[in-house]
């Protein structure tokens, strides 16, 4: 690679700064010391940013930005990211809100609530609202301290960039009343299907399992569809006539 094909620091910066205006030299110097970004040097010593170093920074900046993650997490997604070449950073591109980044051993450990700032990067306070709303439960460990499950991180995650939206825990309590509702009506049609697939015995086999589980996933795929078509619908139609 040619040094034209290299960015200074300042001109780094400067060809950031448009999407992120709070980006100066010595945050990119900081990232550095903490180890997530590892920039070639000059002979003169000075720092060179390759395209590869330009686009993790930016994964960096909007994770940061938009994921509201703490550079503990941000760098463990990007080291799981060089040790499988085929996983997806986030990126300025990626509209999804879910956070998908924790480990398999991170999701099945329980976590205590005081971590939640380093792992999640909320508050412990908000945590608790979130709990008291109904959307997580915690467990207890032998010492009475409250425990939250790695499986309710990216919950956590998502609540959490609501809140930038104004939709806090209170809000979202009717998106439990809906879930218990629809759990109900899931498993229901879940006995039938598998019920006219084959009767008792088949329902027991591992086939029966494997089928019904291929079933709840498109159920519950065509369900989120229909309501998120139901909303757009009537949001539209509400500003539409304002």
């Amino acid at each position: 690679m040619s040094d034209f094909e290299y960015l200074t620091i300042g001109k780094l910066v400067q060809k950031l700064q448009p999407a992120y205006p709070d980006l100066t030299v010595s945050k990119v110097r900081y990232l550095e010391d903490e180890g997530l970004l590892h920039p070639l040097r000059s002979t003169g010593g000075y720092r060179k940013y390759s395209p590869k170093d330009v686009a993790r920074l930016e994964s960096i900046l909007y994770m940061q930005k938009h994921r509201f993650y703490p550079l503990a997490v941000i760098k463990e997604q990007l080291e799981r990211q060089e040790r499988e070449p085929g996983r997806k950073v986030a990126s300025s591109d990626d509209a999804e809100v879910v956070a998908a980044i924790d480990s398999r051993e991170m999701i099945e450990k329980l976590h205590p609530i005081d971590r939640m700032p380093e792992i999640c990067g909320t508050t412990v306070s908000f945590v608790r609202s979130l709990e008291e709303a109904g959307l997580i439960r915690f467990k207890k460990s032998p010492q009475g301290r409250d425990l939250v499950e790695g499986r309710d991180l990216a919950l956590i995650r998502i609540c959490d960039e609501l809140r930038t939206f104004g939709i806090g825990p209170k809000n979202l309590r009717q998106y439990v009343m809906a879930a218990n509702r629809e759990s109900a009506m899931f498993e229901q049609a879940l006995v039938v299907y598998t019920a006219k697939a084959g009767g008792v015995e088949m329902e027991r086999s591992e086939e029966a399992r494997e089928r019904a589980d291929k079933a709840f996933d498109r159920m519950l795929a065509l369900t989120n569809s229909l309501r998120s078509s139901l909303i757009k619908r009537l949001v539209r139609s509400t500003r539409s006539s304002n």
